[in-house]
Protein backbone atom coordinates (compact mmCIF):
# COMPACT_ATOMS: atom_id res chain seq x y z
CA UNK A 1 0.00 0.00 0.00
CA UNK A 2 0.82 3.72 -0.88
CA UNK A 3 2.36 5.74 1.95
CA UNK A 4 -1.01 8.09 2.59
CA UNK A 5 1.96 11.37 2.48
CA UNK A 6 3.41 10.46 -0.51
CA UNK A 7 1.94 12.00 -3.88
CA UNK A 8 2.33 11.16 -7.32
CA UNK A 9 5.69 9.02 -7.79
CA UNK A 10 7.95 10.72 -5.15
CA UNK A 11 6.63 13.72 -4.34
CA UNK A 12 5.09 15.26 -0.69
CA UNK A 13 1.67 15.78 0.11
CA UNK A 14 1.85 19.36 0.49
CA UNK A 15 -0.58 20.89 3.34
CA UNK A 16 -1.28 23.80 1.51
CA UNK A 17 -1.91 24.60 -2.31
CA UNK A 18 -2.78 28.15 -4.22
CA UNK A 19 -3.93 28.10 -8.28
CA UNK A 20 -3.07 30.91 -9.81
CA UNK A 21 -4.35 32.03 -13.82
CA UNK A 22 -4.78 35.31 -15.29
CA UNK A 23 -7.97 36.69 -14.09
CA UNK A 24 -8.99 33.45 -11.63
CA UNK A 25 -12.23 33.27 -13.33
CA UNK A 26 -11.79 29.79 -15.21
CA UNK A 27 -8.82 27.92 -14.95
CA UNK A 28 -7.38 28.21 -10.92
CA UNK A 29 -11.27 27.94 -9.90
CA UNK A 30 -11.59 24.91 -11.78
CA UNK A 31 -8.48 23.73 -10.06
CA UNK A 32 -9.48 25.09 -6.88
CA UNK A 33 -12.55 22.69 -7.32
CA UNK A 34 -11.10 19.70 -8.36
CA UNK A 35 -8.14 19.65 -5.77
CA UNK A 36 -11.09 20.06 -2.81
CA UNK A 37 -13.55 17.70 -4.30
CA UNK A 38 -11.06 15.03 -3.83
CA UNK A 39 -9.08 16.00 -0.98
CA UNK A 40 -11.84 17.95 0.93
CA UNK A 41 -9.83 19.23 3.95
CA UNK A 42 -6.55 17.08 4.09
CA UNK A 43 -5.15 20.20 1.89
CA UNK A 44 -5.74 23.46 2.55
CA UNK A 45 -6.45 25.58 -1.04
CA UNK A 46 -7.29 28.52 -2.75
CA UNK A 47 -7.05 30.47 -5.87
CA UNK A 48 -6.11 33.88 -7.77
CA UNK A 49 -5.48 35.62 -10.74
CA UNK A 50 -3.10 38.23 -11.80
CA UNK A 51 -6.34 40.51 -12.31
CA UNK A 52 -9.98 39.57 -10.69
CA UNK A 53 -12.26 39.57 -13.27
CA UNK A 54 -16.02 38.24 -13.02
CA UNK A 55 -16.55 34.03 -12.79
CA UNK A 56 -17.20 32.52 -16.26
CA UNK A 57 -20.48 30.96 -17.07
CA UNK A 58 -18.97 28.12 -18.78
CA UNK A 59 -16.87 26.75 -16.44
CA UNK A 60 -19.80 26.83 -13.83
CA UNK A 61 -21.47 25.02 -15.82
CA UNK A 62 -18.43 22.47 -16.63
CA UNK A 63 -17.94 22.55 -13.02
CA UNK A 64 -21.56 21.80 -12.34
CA UNK A 65 -21.38 18.20 -14.19
CA UNK A 66 -18.85 16.97 -11.97
CA UNK A 67 -21.29 18.22 -8.90
CA UNK A 68 -18.40 20.89 -8.10
CA UNK A 69 -20.33 24.57 -7.64
CA UNK A 70 -18.14 27.76 -8.37
CA UNK A 71 -21.55 30.10 -8.11
CA UNK A 72 -19.91 31.30 -4.94
CA UNK A 73 -16.56 31.37 -6.28
CA UNK A 74 -15.42 35.05 -5.28
CA UNK A 75 -12.35 35.76 -8.15
CA UNK A 76 -9.33 37.77 -6.21
CA UNK A 77 -5.98 39.27 -7.27
CA UNK A 78 -2.80 38.31 -5.71
CA UNK A 79 -2.94 41.49 -4.11
CA UNK A 80 -6.20 40.40 -1.78
CA UNK A 81 -4.06 37.42 -1.01
CA UNK A 82 -4.69 37.34 2.99
CA UNK A 83 -2.41 34.55 3.81
CA UNK A 84 1.07 33.64 1.70
CA UNK A 85 1.84 30.10 4.00
CA UNK A 86 1.61 27.84 0.86
CA UNK A 87 3.59 24.90 0.55
CA UNK A 88 3.13 24.50 -3.30
CA UNK A 89 1.97 27.44 -6.00
CA UNK A 90 0.57 25.84 -9.48
CA UNK A 91 0.55 28.65 -12.12
CA UNK A 92 -1.70 27.67 -15.14
CA UNK A 93 -0.89 30.68 -16.95
CA UNK A 94 2.37 32.25 -18.16
CA UNK A 95 1.38 36.05 -16.74
CA UNK A 96 0.68 33.76 -13.50
CA UNK A 97 3.69 31.92 -13.29
CA UNK A 98 5.79 35.12 -13.51
CA UNK A 99 3.70 36.87 -10.41
CA UNK A 100 3.69 33.59 -8.45
CA UNK A 101 7.91 33.55 -8.59
CA UNK A 102 8.02 36.97 -7.73
CA UNK A 103 6.08 36.00 -4.93
CA UNK A 104 7.75 33.62 -3.65
CA UNK A 105 10.74 35.33 -3.84
CA UNK A 106 10.92 35.69 -0.07
CA UNK A 107 9.29 32.68 1.33
CA UNK A 108 10.00 28.86 1.24
CA UNK A 109 7.54 27.53 -1.03
CA UNK A 110 7.46 24.72 -4.31
CA UNK A 111 6.42 26.22 -7.21
CA UNK A 112 5.12 24.02 -10.28
CA UNK A 113 4.07 25.36 -13.95
CA UNK A 114 1.13 23.61 -15.58
CA UNK A 115 0.85 25.10 -18.81
CA UNK A 116 -3.06 25.14 -19.33
CA UNK A 117 -5.57 26.64 -22.61
CA UNK A 118 -7.46 29.22 -21.66
CA UNK A 119 -11.04 27.94 -22.79
CA UNK A 120 -12.27 31.37 -23.33
CA UNK A 121 -10.31 31.65 -26.21
CA UNK A 122 -12.33 29.02 -27.86
CA UNK A 123 -14.69 30.20 -30.64
CA UNK A 124 -17.55 28.30 -32.22
CA UNK A 125 -20.99 27.57 -30.89
CA UNK A 126 -21.84 27.37 -27.55
CA UNK A 127 -21.42 23.13 -27.57
CA UNK A 128 -18.03 24.00 -28.92
CA UNK A 129 -17.04 26.38 -26.79
CA UNK A 130 -18.28 24.35 -23.50
CA UNK A 131 -16.59 21.67 -24.63
CA UNK A 132 -13.16 23.35 -24.84
CA UNK A 133 -13.75 23.89 -21.17
CA UNK A 134 -14.76 20.38 -20.05
CA UNK A 135 -11.07 19.37 -21.75
CA UNK A 136 -9.26 21.85 -19.57
CA UNK A 137 -11.49 20.47 -16.80
CA UNK A 138 -10.52 16.81 -17.45
CA UNK A 139 -6.85 17.95 -17.99
CA UNK A 140 -6.64 19.80 -14.99
CA UNK A 141 -8.32 16.39 -13.55
CA UNK A 142 -5.84 14.26 -14.87
CA UNK A 143 -3.02 16.64 -13.62
CA UNK A 144 -4.14 16.88 -9.90
CA UNK A 145 -4.77 13.19 -10.05
CA UNK A 146 -0.94 12.55 -11.02
CA UNK A 147 0.25 15.30 -9.12
CA UNK A 148 -1.67 14.46 -5.65
CA UNK A 149 -2.28 10.73 -6.35
CA UNK A 150 -6.07 9.54 -6.01
CA UNK A 151 -7.38 11.23 -2.91
CA UNK A 152 -9.99 10.00 -0.60
CA UNK A 153 -13.06 9.56 -2.11
CA UNK A 154 -14.85 12.69 -3.01
CA UNK A 155 -17.07 14.80 -0.26
CA UNK A 156 -19.97 15.32 -2.18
Amino acid sequence: MADPHQAGPSLAMPGAVLFCCTNNTIRSPMACGLLKHFYGHRIWVDSVGVRAGEVDGFAIGAMDELGIDLHKHKPKSFDELEDTSYDLIISLSPEAHHKALELTRTMACDVEYWPTLDPSVVEGSRDTRLDAYRDVRDALMRRIKQRFGQGPAPSV
